[in-house]
């Protein structure tokens, strides 16, 4: 139940598969929540008009951009950032893919780049390229020219669907 005090509302959520509570400012967005409050600094805060794609993270399901939800939104939700998709394992094969395509030189934007690639990779299949581009188009990244991070998602697409088709029995 969500309770207001002097402009801070209490919530209740799941971060990263760990149930949180906290008193949060009115107008605290979540992206500056778990930076701040949580410590979870993989996701950026940078345009802060979710132009950019720099806090993309994952809110009941679906990547969304964290400077425009505010943490009070959150309440009830489950959240999970880079950091926990990192320790389940579950971007463990794109990570790997952008190191292996050098596609994330600085690194600023790979957190919100792996969340949103992951949410279109869960979709199951292979996208195409062109799929994959339009997927990414909200996720800026003014270092590698894009070209790098579309092979390492492709390469991702592909393999996944591979090892999905032999374990749907496509193999002989």
């Amino acid at each position: 139940m969500t309770e207001i005090v002097r402009d801070r509302i209490d919530v209740a959520l799941t971060v990263n598969g760990e149930p949180v509570e906290a008193r949060v400012p009115a107008g605290q967005h979540l992206i500056d929540f778990l930076r701040l409050e949580l410590g979870l600094t993989g996701a950026h805060a940078s345009c802060e008009h979710g132009v950019c794609g720099a806090c993309t993270i994952r809110v009941d399901g679906d990547a969304v951009r964290g400077c425009l939800m505010l943490a009070a939104q959150a309440d009830g939700a489950e959240v999970w950032t880079v950091e926990g998709l990192t320790d389940t394992g579950e971007i463990a094969d794109l990570q790997a893919a952008f190191v292996a395509r050098n596609a994330l030189q600085c690194g600023f934007c790979t957190p919100g780049m792996l969340v949103a690639a992951q949410e279109l990779l869960a979709r199951g299949g292979a996208p195409s390229r062109g799929e994959i581009r339009e997927h990414l188009s909200g996720n800026y990244c003014r270092c590698t020219g894009y070209e790098a991070i579309v092979d390492a998602v492709e390469a991702v697409a592909m393999a996944r669907a591979g090892a999905a088709a032999q374990e749907g029995g496509g193999g002989a």
